[in-house]
């Protein structure tokens, strides 16, 4: 038993919180690095994109891990703006109207791409429509990427951010060492609060980005058969 657990009988339980919780946040970490490239693959695939893969960096900071999913969300919406204003100025109004029409059937979107996506990209294929309309004409990047993003950031500015990732696979006393280089112990309860907190929004949000990326590449696989 650690000299400090004496003084504070609780450590060893708040040791085996702070390693699970930080064990979940390193899984969905890795998730939202690999939904991300999954979704740069279809995007370079499918829409003419050049946009380079990341990749998650262990002798790095949660705050840096948390920014370079960041930037690259960012540019995907970049990349997806740029497609949706191609797709305003090319189409009808009335029929531009139509893909943001959540009521309208995904089928009929697609067709309405369709007639104007070789104009955009310089090739029509069914599978590049499907994309645009998964992608542009849905929540995914007003919503989903939007949510991830805001909660990247709150983790990276929060005391968690400034924990490296190497040290979740260090063990628990090498885990909660870390944490109390940064924080005071009669804080570390409370901050273990913030992390649970922080990791309940991050875990709802990275779901949601997972799946509607597994979406799109379950269309595209439709398309392409």
């Amino acid at each position: 038993m650690a000299q400090s657990d004496f003084l504070y009988p609780d450590n060893p339980r708040r040791r085996q919180e702070v390693n699970r919780l930080h064990q979940q946040l390193l899984d969905c970490l890795s998730d939202s690095f690999h939904a991300t490239n999954k979704l740069i693959g279809v995007l370079n695939t499918h829409l003419g994109c050049s946009l380079a893969s990341i990749e998650m960096q262990r002798n790095g900071t949660i705050k840096e891990n948390c920014d370079i999913i960041i930037q690259a969300m960012m540019k995907i919406q970049k990349e997806l703006q740029k497609v949706d204003e191609a797709l305003k100025d090319k189409l009808e109004p009335t029929l531009y109207r139509k893909l943001q029409d959540i009521k309208e059937r995904e089928t009929e979107k697609i067709a309405i791409v369709q007639k104007v996506i070789s104009v955009i990209l310089g090739e029509a294929t069914s599978a590049a429509s499907a994309v645009a309309v998964k992608l542009v004409g849905s929540n995914v990047t007003t919503g989903i990427i939007n949510k991830l993003v805001t909660v990247l950031a709150q983790i990276g500015a929060s005391l968690l951010g400034s924990i490296g990732v190497a040290v979740l696979g260090l063990g628990i006393d090498m885990i909660f060492r870390a944490i109390l280089g940064a924080v005071e112990k009669t804080q570390l309860q409370a901050a273990i609060k913030s992390y649970e907190q922080h990791l309940v929004e991050f875990k709802s949000a990275s779901e949601k980005y997972h799946h509607a990326i597994t979406e799109v590449t379950n269309t595209v696989k439709h398309q392409m058969k």
